[in-house]
């Protein structure tokens, strides 16, 4: 498992320039969750998880008001979920998870990422099974075993805690997301934490190196810059 919270997902675009890509992915996701699960976050708890991760990465408020004043609505428009697996170079095995209104579209242009750049798609369950669907946590510290007391206090069901250069990752199942959140709140009254979210893990790593890493990045950089790509995961070591 991985010590992999900093890089194996691959967050929406980070550059001043792409906030405008970065406010619709998120406001599309906000959406799709809204309409599906209840626009109301109290009632919609992966809703809720989405909304306070647009908030810590900045999003306006008026996005995610849009967002939901449109799933709250009636008709919209009608967004499917996509995932395509593949591997990129050296064989690390990549996630690709899309909402789409047009699936011929969004496969023609993540094909097109992959095939630029020394990679190739490959078909469903070919790598997904290699990662482990789970709620990641990382926040500073050093004593692994206060944090795992303070869990086990609270009942919650915990995959793994690694700690590494003054960081804690709390690995846990994705539906004990919530409880794991709560429980680290209350258990630590001033913690902040550099990364809550739910993620796919890969359970071995691929180490790339030279002009690997070079195409590698050019293919995060394309998968990014396709308006259906929500998010990606990957086995990279770089």
């Amino acid at each position: 498992m991985g010590r992999a919270y900093q890089n194996k997902k691959v967050d929406m675009a980070k550059t001043a320039g792409a906030k405008t890509k970065v406010y619709s992915k998120y406001g599309r996701e906000i959406y799709v969750c809204a309409k599906s699960g209840g626009v109301d976050p109290s009632g919609n708890l992966s809703l809720r998880r989405l909304i306070e991760k647009a908030k810590k990465d900045q999003v306006p408020a008026h996005v995610i008001k849009n967002a939901l004043d449109k799933a709250a609505g009636s008709g919209g428009e009608d967004f499917a979920s996509a995932r395509y697996e593949g591997f990129g170079p050296n064989n690390c095995m990549m996630i690709v998870d899309c909402l789409t209104d047009n699936n011929n579209r969004t496969f023609k242009d993540v094909r097109q990422c992959f095939n630029k750049n020394a990679s190739k798609l490959a078909g469903p369950g070919a790598v997904a099974h290699m990662f482990d669907h789970q709620a990641v946590f990382a926040f500073k510290g050093d004593d692994e075993d206060v944090v795992l007391e303070a869990l086990m206090m609270a009942d919650v069901d915990v995959s793994d805690i690694e700690s590494l250069d003054g960081m804690i990752t709390v690995f846990a199942p994705h539906t004990e997301f919530n409880h794991v959140k709560t429980a680290l709140t209350e258990a630590f009254s001033d913690i902040v934490f550099e990364m809550d979210d739910i993620s796919y893990e890969p359970q071995n790593l691929t180490e790339l190196t030279g002009d690997d890493v070079e195409m590698f990045e050019a293919l995060l950089a394309a998968l990014n810059d396709c308006d259906d790509v929500q998010n990606v995961y990957h086995s990279a070591d770089l």
